[in-house]
């Protein structure tokens, strides 16, 4: 059975509360369906044909005449747009915010229409001390501030791209050793980040000796904003002893031989 209609969830739900034992009436002072049993606080429940923010605010003001409040929405079908009751997202919404789910598919036998995904419990949510520190972490290693709020499909400048984009600056003009890199001021894992190469910037050219792609000299250019960020006082921006350049290039020389 296809849901055309808000007052289609009515019966299946207003049936299975019945079966309960409650007292179950329509539109009473602008609830979609309110529920009664034995002097016990009342259940409120909305009905909507989707899960909407209209719903969930629907249901939040509902909070404040009973902590029991459910949100009632259709089965989703295979070709249904927009927020499931079954994504994980939805549930955690209204686990937060204190509201009940139930999902509905009329067509199923009678008895068997309604499923309760959450009841309207009071939540705290326990607080996820990695996460937090890595939001610190990332926040106190990135230098400056080279993204704008609300950004979508664009490359994020993370800490780690700018340490990347920290060495890749200093291979501009040749290669160098990674002990040449660390001498200049790359970062400390300097080693470990020309290994893994996330972002195919670099390539070795030699034992310990790495050098810059095309991409790399792409990235260094599309991230120029990024590398100002590093203001003028940056050890990345002074340039690098002659010494150790030769240094690199003999090294580099050894490596090819």
């Amino acid at each position: 059975m296809t849901i055309t209609a808000e007052t289609d969830l009515y019966a299946p739900v207003k049936a299975f509360l019945e079966a309960q034992g409650y007292d179950v009436k329509a539109e009473i002072r602008g609830c979609d369906l309110v529920a009664t049993r034995n002097g016990e606080p009342p259940v409120i429940v909305e009905l909507k044909k989707r899960f909407t923010l209209d719903l969930v605010l629907q249901g939040v003001d509902r909070l404040a005449v009973s902590d029991s409040v459910y949100l009632a929405v259709p089965q989703p079908g295979r070709k249904a747009t927009g927020a499931s009751p079954l994504d994980g997202d939805v549930k955690k919404l209204c686990r937060r915010l204190g509201l009940g789910l139930l999902m509905v598919d009329p067509g199923l036998a009678e008895g068997r229409q309604v499923t309760v995904l959450l009841d309207p419990i009071p939540y705290t949510p326990r607080k996820d001390k990695k996460r937090t520190h890595r939001l610190l972490g990332e926040h106190a290693r990135r230098v400056g501030d080279p993204n704008r709020g609300g950004s979508t499909r664009v490359a994020i400048v993370t800490a780690y791209r700018q340490d990347a984009l920290r060495i890749a600056r200093l291979l501009r003009g040749g290669p160098l050793s990674v002990a040449a890199l660390r001498k200049a001021g790359a970062p400390k894992d300097v080693g470990p980040m020309l290994l893994r190469n996330v972002y195919g910037w670099f390539e070795r050219v030699g034992r310990g000796t790495y050098g810059l792609t095309p991409a790399g000299v792409q990235g260094v250019e599309a991230f120029a904003h990024a590398l100002a960020e590093t203001g003028k006082d940056d050890p990345i921006s002074l340039p690098l002893p002659s010494r150790e350049r030769e240094g690199a290039h003999a090294e580099h020389g050894k490596g090819e031989g």
